[in-house]
């Protein structure tokens, strides 16, 4: 009797499909991750755009914009995600221009799709006590009774193509807010801990996260070393908006 023939993949064949499959893989990797990175984009960018309405609505209530939470209070801890300001009536005033967006009191997300919080800075002549008498270097006719500023006043950011002293133009001048995501990389981002991440050596991410130190932003398209994902609240927005709902005159 013939012994009966035995059917399947010989070693060295299973060896050349497990090689095929496994570069098949491999080529599918990169574009997954490139679908993973385009999706977190969009998703943080929706939220910043839901982040800038509630910023005007804000203003819409209040006749202020708000002012920036605490970047050091780590999530639980009393205050963390809060407005924080001092003084009341028209002596109010912002506890820090610069910031994180301050989630709890707009009710919005506080981090991006990376896990950070996103960077805010305000004007404070937009943020401060309605009757403070400081309107951005102008002086309002009528004096506004329902906002801290006027139809004539102007925003001391702006929001530039590079960081100086490298040759810029400027994107957007005089705003009032700016709410930065730093992106993938995370360089100089605030963390739920209420730690800075390390910014790194790019000027242009480093002009994002340097708090206080001046009033320039710095947004333009992605490269390597820069995926910083930069708002702004418009002033001719913002001043529109008011005039409908009726905060100013």
């Amino acid at each position: 009797m013939k012994p009966a023939l035995q059917n399947g993949f010989t070693l060295v064949e299973m060896a050349i499909v497990l090689m095929i499959v496994g570069l098949l893989l491999g080529g599918m990797l990169v574009p997954l991750s490139a679908q993973m990175d385009q999706r977190n984009i969009s998703d943080t960018q929706k939220a910043m755009s839901e982040i800038k309405e509630a910023i005007i609505g804000y203003a819409l209530a209040n006749g202020r914009l708000p002012c920036p939470a605490t970047a050091t209070i780590a999530t639980g801890q009393n205050n963390a995600g809060i407005a924080l300001t001092t003084g009341s009536g028209s002596t109010l005033a912002c506890s820090n221009a610069t910031g994180v967006v301050p989630w709890a009191t707009l009710g919005v997300n506080e981090t991006d799709a990376w896990g950070n919080r996103y960077t805010y800075r305000v004007t404070s002549d937009f943020a401060d006590g309605i009757g403070s008498n400081t309107y951005g270097g102008c002086t309002p006719s009528p004096i506004p009774t329902l906002a801290t500023f006027g139809l004539c006043s102007v925003g001391n950011l702006n929001v530039l193509s590079a960081a100086p002293p490298a040759a810029n133009t400027t994107i957007a001048g005089s705003v009032p807010a700016v709410i930065i995501s730093h992106g993938k990389n995370s360089a100089g981002a605030w963390t739920t801990k209420g730690t800075q991440l390390p910014v790194g050596s790019n000027a242009d991410e480093q002009e994002n996260s340097d708090g206080s130190a001046d009033t320039n932003y710095v947004s333009h398209t992605p490269t390597p070393t820069f995926d910083d994902l930069v708002v702004w609240i418009s002033p001719n927005i913002l001043f529109n908006r008011m005039v409908a709902a009726g905060k100013l005159p």
